[in-house]
């Protein structure tokens, strides 16, 4: 799966960069001073390395927990996210991953407690509010758990700070770690959907919808909380039969009971982002559908989103609760 690894020196003897040494032990290893020099360059391809990633081993000693804007949320009144992985295993069309980066190598930070202990920070500001922590901003949070082990080392943290709430994002099925384990009042596992349709176009490696619910029937038996994403939604021929076939299939195999949140978001890219992926596919139906821009976003005409959105609101508050919607809305200038 890795052929090549490169690490900072300064991450040379770390039990996890000496675990993963040993788990690709015909992996070339490459030193370096920062994981800028291989990360940052410009000139970079990344629909090339996409095909064939490398690993990137390093300590990400700057800010490591970041506030979430204030038009997201799952009903928390302190919303932060953080990365311990940048880029993904999966290549959706959409993913702004590859507008904002140079590389699709996968830089993995190891010093994992070092973010925990951000998080420590955060969640004391206001003890006595929920203080939500989003993990899946820039990458999956448990497609490449076997590699990296973070939601393993984050499932024991969180569990021993009660009043701190995660969020683990993905469209994996890898969800062993959980379904091994007691569910956490404090931890829910979000999964994020398309129509079948538009998945096996534009979300090259994903999971199929079936398969997600399989493993999110298994964590509702267990015990665990989940939530559905629909975010992006994506504008397509016959929208509202499309998404009223997916939102009833979620639903006729998912108990309500176990549906913590269900949150809707559109397509929306910042321009530079955009354009860049523009260049990288310049053949993509997606790139070239009833878009405008908004703000410093690109997202589809305003009527068009406000009446996707309006459609999945009233398919989902069939089967939820208001109060369990939630909308994902970009700032816009």
């Amino acid at each position: 799966m890795i052929d090549t690894i490169y690490f900072e020196e300064q991450v040379e003897e770390h039990p996890r960069t000496l675990r993963l040494f040993q788990r690709f032990p015909k992996a070339i290893r490459i030193p370096c001073s920062h994981y800028k020099e291989i990360f940052n360059p410009s000139g970079q391809n990344f629909r090339v390395q996409k095909k064939k990633p490398a690993l990137i081993l390093a300590k990400n000693s700057g800010k490591l927990v970041h506030p979430v804007p204030a038009t997201y949320g799952i009903g928390g009144t302190q919303n932060f996210y953080f990365s311990h992985m940048l880029n993904c295993l999966y290549d959706c069309r959409y993913c702004f991953l590859q507008g904002m980066y140079p590389s699709a190598h996968y830089l993995l930070f190891v010093n994992y407690e070092d973010f925990f202990e951000e998080i420590t920070k955060a969640a004391s500001q206001k003890p006595n509010e929920p203080c939500w922590f989003f993990s899946g901003y820039d990458c999956d949070s448990l497609a490449l758990e076997s590699l990296t082990g973070f939601a393993k080392s984050a499932l024991s943290f969180f569990e021993d700070h009660p009043h701190a709430f995660l969020e683990l994002r993905t469209k994996s099925v890898a969800t062993q770690l959980l379904e091994k384990r007691l569910p956490l009042a404090n931890v829910i596992t979000a999964f994020s959907f398309t129509p079948q349709e538009i998945s096996d176009s534009i979300e090259n490696g994903v999971p199929s919808v079936s398969a997600r619910l399989s493993v999110m029937k298994k964590l509702a038996k267990k015990g665990w909380s989940l939530g559905i994403r629909l975010d992006p939604i994506i504008d397509c021929t016959d929208f509202e039969k499309r998404y009223e076939s997916l939102i009833t299939e979620i639903f006729q195999e998912i108990p309500a009971s176990s549906i913590h949140s269900v949150s809707l978001g559109p397509f929306r890219l910042p321009e530079p982002f955009f354009k860049k992926m523009e260049k990288l596919y310049p053949s993509e139906a997606l790139f070239a559908g009833n878009l405008e821009k908004r703000g410093r976003s690109i997202s589809y005409r305003k009527a068009v989103e406000s009446q996707r959105i309006e459609t999945c609101q009233n398919l989902l508050l069939q089967h939820v609760p208001s109060n369990k919607l939630f909308f994902c809305q970009p700032v816009e200038d």
